[in-house]
């Protein structure tokens, strides 16, 4: 069982658990001689527990935890409790130094193991990981650059699990073409949750996993001739795309009610804190209107469109198709995708640009486009990437709800980023 450590994509393997695996670099896990110095003074009476999250407040010696699951806990630091602060990407406590609790602040990521109370509350620490958040955010940085030099994503077209190639339709219209993307067995290939926004939360899966149709990004090396790529790492996903008109919206839910305007269907939608959510102005959805109507006699026939999409529109935006861009919301999250076609120019890049906007920026009657994860049972789906200001696109063709889609990347950034959750890979 992995333990989430950091957004930037660190993981913490607890040792008395069970090993990490495969991981990519970084992944941390730290090994069994650590678990046991933090565990050796424990309470007998209490049962040891960890916890992992971000401070949110250091009042004298308590620190106020947010939980990766979003709940508050207490934690009292003693004379006694050992604290130590590594680097994003340890893969164990050999390099650990010491750390002073004054120089934990607001913002650092923490592991805590110690006694819990017995509401849940609070948690006694016998020992504290620390992770600053200037390394956290350097950490990011770079591997969101690598992503932006060395990415590539695209909707799956075929996938050959024993010659270890997926091929991924990349471009629009008359630059659209397909791609082999190639695993080695060094390869790390990751596959989104169903009911998470967050790439971080993305779990070690198989080549075979993958299916047509899904979108997948890789980062590594591609041929001079662009038309292989050796992967270092994957990360694919199964993915809503909504577009419709909102009917309703909840405030004290987080969520919207949008009639799909393929279905008919209401679809709930939540608007969590790592959603991203951007409202186009007026200019810029008239001037990507005019290019989808303008493209809609020839779109259906487009090499590289998928099926019932409307065209090779959905290909440009949705393939991330001009070259890399990071996964949106964790380590390897933010940047532009580096779409192009549909708006003109980078719309991604645009879209980065723009100001984040919030549920309350919603209202009934508003057009939308929507990338969401596949959804829990009850039929309601988490946004990984709202686009509000579309009600001319949607209307551009009899086929503008389905010409043009968003890739779950397709904002970029993300909360790991400096704009929320990722949306990331």
């Amino acid at each position: 069982m992995l333990t989430k450590w950091i957004g930037a994509g660190c993981w913490l393997a607890v040792a008395a658990m069970a090993s990490a695996g495969a991981t990519p670099s970084v992944y941390g896990a730290f090994g069994a001689s650590a678990n046991a110095a933090e565990t050796s003074s424990a309470p007998q009476a209490a049962p040891a527990a960890h916890q992992v999250g971000t401070i949110k407040a250091i009042n004298g010696t308590t620190i106020t935890l947010t939980t990766d699951d979003g709940s508050n806990i207490q934690v009292p630091v003693q004379d006694n409790t050992r604290l130590v602060r590594v680097e994003p990407g340890a893969k164990d406590l050999k390099g650990a130094t010491a750390l002073a609790f004054k120089d934990l602040q607001v913002g650092d990521r923490i592991l805590v193991r110690g006694a819990a109370s017995a509401d849940g509350k609070a948690l006694t620490p016998t020992g504290i990981i620390a992770m600053k958040h200037e390394d956290v955010e350097a950490k990011r940085a770079h591997e969101r650059g690598e992503w932006q030099k060395h990415g590539i994503g695209g909707l799956v077209s075929a996938v050959d699990p024993a010659a270890g190639t997926v091929t991924i339709g990349v471009g629009a219209g008359p630059t659209a073409s397909t791609v082999a993307l190639h695993a080695t067995k060094d390869t790390v290939v990751r596959r989104y949750a169903p009911d998470s926004v967050k790439f971080d939360d993305a779990k070690t899966s198989a080549l075979a996993a993958i299916k047509p149709g899904d979108q997948v990004r890789a980062r590594g090396t591609r041929s001079a001739d662009g038309k292989d790529f050796t992967a270092d790492e994957m990360v694919a996903g199964s993915f809503r795309n909504i577009a419709g008109t909102i009917s309703s919206v909840d405030a004290a839910a987080n969520t919207i009610s949008v009639v799909d305007f393929i279905s008919k269907q209401a679809v709930t939608v939540k608007i969590s804190g790592e959603s991203q959510v951007r409202k186009l102005p007026p200019e810029m959805a008239q001037r990507i209107a005019m290019r989808l109507k303008a493209a809609a006699g020839g779109a259906p026939g487009t090499p590289g469109a998928t099926p019932g999409s409307g065209g090779g529109q959905q290909q440009a935006v949705a393939s991330g198709a001009a070259g890399g861009g990071a996964p949106s919301g964790g380590a390897a999250g933010g940047g532009p995708a580096g779409v192009r076609g549909a708006g003109g120019g980078d719309l991604n890049q645009f879209l980065s640009r723009m100001p984040p906007s919030t549920l309350a920026d919603l209202n009934k009657g508003d057009a939308v486009m929507i990338v969401s994860t596949e959804g829990n049972a009850s039929g309601q789906v988490t946004a990984i990437t709202l686009l509000a200001g579309v009600e001319p696109i949607l209307t551009a063709s009899p086929r503008g709800a389905q010409a043009m889609t968003l890739s779950p990347w397709a904002l970029g950034g993300g909360a790991d980023a400096g704009a929320g959750a990722d949306a990331n890979p």
